[in-house]
């Protein structure tokens, strides 16, 4: 008599492995009072382009560089810009 195995086929172990979440995305929204360097969105590639008072940084992060509220415009030709507005309180200084 023959013995045969009893255990049953395993997965690879060439599977079994993912990347974490990159967290990208807006930060802050619409209306939100922001300071210099607050980071409003991360992104790959642009799909938010960098407006007034907004600076882009290498991997496409759109920071504040002024202090006010953040404003997000869709133009003519469809692309949607984040911008800030300057306070008012900045304004008259």
């Amino acid at each position: 008599m023959r013995s045969h195995g009893t255990q049953k086929a395993g997965g690879s172990s060439r599977n079994g492995r993912d990347t974490a979440g990159r967290r990208l995305g807006v930060k802050r929204f619409g209306g939100e009072h922001v300071i210099p360097g607050n980071i409003l969105v991360r992104q790959r590639g642009t799909q938010w382009h960098p407006g007034t008072g907004v600076g882009m940084g290498t991997d496409h992060t759109i920071f504040a560089v002024v202090e006010g509220k953040v404003e997000f415009a869709r133009k003519r030709n469809e692309r949607v810009y984040v911008s800030v507005r300057p306070s008012k309180l900045d304004a008259a200084e």
